[in-house]
């Protein structure tokens, strides 16, 4: 069975909505962690509001390792509302619901499946048990209100066992989380 991975830049106080306004630093060190997680990907899994702006974005971006990497890898598109993928290469939108076809991608041949960004879409792995590794990388920053974090404030009690942190020079935390699916309430 494939592996499904999260990874995304945190603040403080739970925000994970638009690091471009408060991620301050991208060490070194943050840097190799991010390639070691995609060198075991070989699928994305977006949410609508990514995919759209990384689909705008990395298609023509120079940044690499990155815009290589994300341009060639199959990206699966979770929507309601979108008609279309069709402008950014090896886009696929899944049709039907998310957590069934996301359960059918475990169990095909294939290495690592990892979320890119898309907090609501990691949210719905979480609460349906497709979820097997999260990684924050948690800044030392307060972003305040307004902005979206990763849990709401009605999220249901999850248990996480920690099995990886690490500090950067630059002060962000790098924490890998397992869920405990068995002590979920």
């Amino acid at each position: 069975m494939r592996k499904v991975t999260a990874s995304l830049f945190s603040t403080v106080d739970g925000v994970v909505e638009a690091p471009n306004e408060w991620q301050f630093a991208f060490d070194d060190e943050m840097g190799a962690a991010m390639s070691r997680m995609l060198d075991e990907l070989d699928t994305v899994l977006l949410g609508r509001l990514t995919f759209t702006e990384w689909a705008a974005y990395w298609p023509t971006a120079d940044d690499e390792p990155f815009a290589g990497w994300i341009n060639r890898v199959p990206k699966y598109v979770a929507s309601r509302t979108l008609d279309s993928v069709d402008e950014w290469p090896n886009s696929t939108l899944i049709k039907g619901p998310v957590v069934d076809f996301v359960a059918g991608l475990r169990e095909q041949e294939g290495g690592t499946i990892g979320t890119g960004g898309s907090p609501s879409l990691v949210r719905l792995l979480l609460e349906h048990g497709l979820l097997d590794e999260l990684t924050l990388m948690i800044h030392p920053v307060v972003a305040g209100g307004g902005r979206g974090r990763l849990f709401a404030d009605d999220a249901a009690l999850t248990r996480l066992e920690l099995i990886e942190s690490r500090p950067t020079p630059s002060g962000v935390i790098i924490a890998t989380y397992h869920p405990t699916p068995d002590e979920r309430s």
